[in-house]
């Protein structure tokens, strides 16, 4: 692995690096990979929903006050309402959250906007994004989930097709366009992969790919990841990533503004991201406009 490149938006180097971006999107050799972070390029006030898993198990704790010890951990603050309240109530709790018309950031519009990328990630919870590629009818897209306690109901994810209509594995290698939600979504079944026992199972699997659906295997292989609105300061988000990007290529990006921890800059580079030292809008922008979008 080379060491991470850590791109100043001043510096020259940064067209370059946004053209590569550019002209890899047109060649559909990119899996864009959306995080919560995007959701910040809003202003608070229309925002409903959380913007960062700290966020999220603030709103949790405010439903079901968990120990002081773990209030700030949200797959633990999760697992107390499970264990406590049953994991109905956590669920009915994030449907609560996360129902909820959000409005589009400029990342998601513009995601939308892009001419059949083969896959695109999204571990949130919301459903802004499949709104917006629901609302393009001639576009040829589904989505994939995973679901809490996959081992327990014996299946680690569902399909769906536009509108929410639950569908075999099968008909996946024929969408264009690939949503994969590895965290699952509130919309439309209210799939949640969020308290320690659902990564307990997930994690005792996942180094050998099994949680993995095999259509985003095949669509990862050879392609690049760009992430945006992401941040790896916790073992689960590195995990995750690390291992949906697994067999893919070796040269990946991401837009990341200011200052990384130690743990973040270490995973860029074993992972041989790029960085982008930007504003989230403002990389966006420039990357769709190297396009001619």
């Amino acid at each position: 692995m080379t060491d991470t490149a850590v791109i100043d938006s001043t510096d020259t180097d940064t067209d370059t690096i946004i053209a590569e971006i550019a002209a890899a999107l047109k060649a559909r050799g990119v899996v864009p990979y959306l995080g919560p972070g995007a959701f910040a390029l809003l202003p608070e006030a229309d925002c409903p929903i959380p913007r960062t898993s700290l966020e999220l198990a603030q709103r949790l704790n405010a439903k079901v006050a968990a120990p002081g010890r773990i209030r700030s951990q949200l797959t633990a603050v999760a697992q107390f309402i499970e264990s406590r309240r049953h994991r109905k109530t956590l669920d009915g709790i994030l449907n609560e959250i996360f129902k909820r018309e959000v409005p589009a950031t400029p990342v998601h519009a513009w995601l939308a906007t892009l001419p059949a990328p083969p896959m695109i990630v999204d571990v949130w919870y919301d459903n802004t994004l499949e709104s917006l590629l629901t609302a393009d009818t001639g576009r040829s897209w589904g989505q994939i989930q995973g679901l809490s306690h996959p081992q327990g109901v014996g299946e680690w994810v569902k399909y769906y097709a536009p509108g929410g209509v639950e569908v075999e594995a099968g008909a996946a290698s024929g969408w264009e366009t690939l949503l994969y939600k590895p965290s699952g979504s509130a919309a439309p079944a209210g799939n949640y992969l969020i308290s320690d026992s659902d990564f307990v199972e997930i994690l005792t699997e996942i180094d050998i790919q099994t949680p993995i659906p095999a259509v985003v295997q095949e669509r990862r292989a050879g392609r690049s990841f760009l992430y945006l609105g992401c941040r790896f300061d916790q073992e689960i988000q590195r995990t995750f990533a690390r291992q949906i990007a697994k067999r893919s290529s070796d040269k990946h990006w991401a837009v990341i503004e200011g200052e990384l921890s130690k743990n973040e800059a270490r995973f860029l580079e074993l992972q041989n991201i790029t960085r982008l030292d930007l504003p989230l809008d403002e990389a966006v922008r420039r990357i769709s406009g190297a396009m001619g979008t």
